[in-house]
């Protein structure tokens, strides 16, 4: 099956394939000259009290986090 790369970038897929992922979205990489698309869910986080509140069931503290910002901006030497 083919599928066409429009002037605006778009990539349409054809039918039978679209019809097996309803309402999905992708995840896109290339490997080895081949585009791959992985279907992924997302799932939107509901607000930031949320956020906290799992980070809480895991044991994760603001000091975590902050400590976790401080090593990520560490130049690597």
């Amino acid at each position: 099956m083919l599928a066409k790369k429009t002037t605006r970038n778009r990539l349409t897929l054809p039918k039978e394939i679209a019809d097996r992922f309803p309402g999905v979205e992708f995840d896109v990489t290339v490997e080895r000259n081949r585009i791959v698309l992985a279907p992924v869910k997302v799932h939107p986080i509901a607000s930031l009290e949320s956020i906290r509140e799992k980070m809480g069931k895991l044991g994760i503290t603001e000091e975590n986090v902050t400590d976790a910002v401080v090593w990520t901006r560490k130049k690597k030497r």
